[in-house]
């Protein structure tokens, strides 16, 4: 009896598991923990960027489908405000973003997880030429990346390398993400979270020969399908060109939820 009871335990600890872990993802970067099929999330990010230029907020709305449990399709619509400096204030669409995500590699283990993750995010030139990284550079981008990621109950690390290609510019970009997850409560079901994350991107523009790395202080709190974040975003390292506004910090907002 008592072995029945356990495995019952074991087969509802691995039917949980998507859930447990999926509900915090970073909040600056991405993460290989995906739902079950057919799941959807709706979700948004929004950015305030504060640059020697000027302050620009994009603010996006993000639909995510997930057609099979290992796999994900996505579009991302940012609407744009600038203010450039001694000028009006300008709202814009900016670049919009087409997802696709393939988990081929998982291992799950009694609270613990790791997972491969490729990854394509297509940015097409719907944004005005405003020379603001993923926000608004009006070109055609094409990147692939892999995201690593291995969770547990009492931490998480999510990694992610990729390079973005720019047919029309000298902005191509060899781009490292790195974070922690830290959560402040004990694991629950239904989801009921406290997150801290330590985030890093680090950016070489290598057409440029130019370097960027930045740090992002972060909190989360999920609550079954719905999750509300907050993080701020500030450089450690960054060289500076005409092709690119040097950046003084940035506020993220955003919330997603899970259906």
């Amino acid at each position: 009896m008592k072995k029945i009871i356990l495995a019952i335990g074991i087969l509802y600890c691995i039917a949980c598991a998507n859930r447990v872990f999926a509900q915090g993802p970073p909040i600056t970067g991405d993460k290989p923990i995906m739902l079950g099929a057919n799941s959807w999330v709706v979700k948004t990010l929004t950015e305030i960027r504060n640059t020697e230029s000027g302050t620009f907020t994009a603010a996006p709305i993000m639909v995510h489908y997930l057609p099979t449990a290992n796999s994900l399709v996505g579009i991302h619509i940012p609407f744009v405000n600038t203010k450039f400096e001694n000028q009006n204030r300008n709202q814009s669409l900016g670049d919009i973003e087409l997802l696709a995500k393939y988990q081929f590699y998982r291992k799950d283990q009694m609270g613990k997880t790791f997972r491969l993750v490729a990854k394509t995010l297509q940015m097409l030139p719907t944004g005005k030429q405003l020379n603001l990284e993923g926000i608004s550079m009006g070109n055609y981008q094409s990147y692939v990346g892999l995201i690593a990621g291995y969770e547990s109950l009492k931490y998480g690390i999510s990694n992610e390398l990729g390079y973005s290609l720019q047919p029309t510019s000298d902005m191509d970009e060899l781009r490292y993400k790195l974070s922690f997850g830290l959560p402040l409560m004990k694991p629950a079901y239904p989801v009921k979270k406290v997150n801290l994350y330590f985030e890093y991107q680090s950016s070489w523009f290598v057409n440029l020969d130019e370097y960027m790395l930045l740090y992002a202080q972060g909190v989360q709190y999920a609550k079954g399908q719905f999750t509300i974040e907050a993080a701020i975003q500030f450089p450690l390292i960054q060289t500076q060109s005409e092709q690119r506004l040097e950046r003084n910090l940035s506020v993220f907002l955003g919330s997603r939820y899970i259906f």
